[in-house]
């Protein structure tokens, strides 16, 4: 019997902006998941105060002011992904974001999201770099 190999997706959060895109999607997961668990949506305080526990269990610092900005992001991207996709569909993409928090966990949706995390960070530091 022939084990499946799957490619590994690389560890993010080695530099400042893989950092920061592996917060956006933990946070837009987090935002999904409470809406579609309790009907509301996170504050950015609440975000805010999400990252900062991220950013300490994975040994990692980032301004407040940085996280803030991820919050808000992390609300428009959840909030348009609400918007346009089925309740269904949108507990799917929930449910896939938050499995994908963990490493070993392999999924084509996550990583699609992920790359969309990557473009809003860079299109984000264009417009304030």
């Amino acid at each position: 019997m022939t084990e499946i190999v799957r490619p590994k997706s690389p560890t993010p959060a080695v530099t400042d902006r893989g950092t920061s895109v592996a917060l956006l999607f933990a946070l837009v997961a987090e935002r999904l998941s409470a809406f579609y668990e309790y009907g509301q949506w996170l504050t950015d305080a609440q975000s805010a105060t999400l990252a900062a526990g991220w950013l300490a269990r994975s040994g990692r610092a980032m301004p407040l002011e940085q996280r803030r900005q991820l919050a808000a992001l992390s609300d428009g991207m959840a909030r348009q992904m609400a918007s346009t996709l089925s309740r269904e569909a949108g507990l799917f993409a929930a449910h896939e974001m938050m499995e994908s928090l963990d490493p070993n966990y392999h999924s084509e949706l996550a990583n699609t999201l992920m790359q969309t995390c990557a473009g809003l960070i860079d299109g984000t530091a264009a417009v304030n770099g």
